[in-house]
């Protein structure tokens, strides 16, 4: 069984700078896409990246020139250095895993919240 967690979380000040990690444990297909999501309160999950096994990477507009997503496949691992955090960047996020073969899974969420 596939077990994404995610870890980094936390209250940080406008203009501020986290970090957040999502390790996955168990049997993963090689060939997959890792991405971060988010959901802040009363609004739909939203793609924020995501990053191929191959390293080809995405960003929402949103967050371009700002957060940074990583990964380090012998580790099994996924990052997202953010900065430059603004309130509105406040919100649970979420790690998800989609590998060519197989399911889709998803960590628990870990919450930012961006405030002064």
């Amino acid at each position: 069984q596939v077990q994404l967690v995610e870890s980094g979380g936390g209250l940080v000040q406008p203009g501020g700078s986290l970090k957040l990690s999502c390790t996955v444990s168990g049997h993963i297909f090689s060939i997959n896409t890792m991405g971060w999501y988010r959901q802040a309160p009363g609004k739909q999950r939203e793609l924020v990246a995501t990053v191929t096994s191959g390293g080809s990477k995405k960003y929402a507009d949103s967050v371009e020139g700002r957060f940074t997503i990583s990964r380090d496949n012998g580790k099994n691992t996924m990052f997202l250095q953010m900065n430059s955090l603004k309130p509105e960047d406040t919100a649970v996020y979420y790690c998800k895993i989609e590998p060519l073969l197989g399911i889709v899974s998803w960590g628990q969420g870990t919450q930012v919240t961006v405030s002064s």
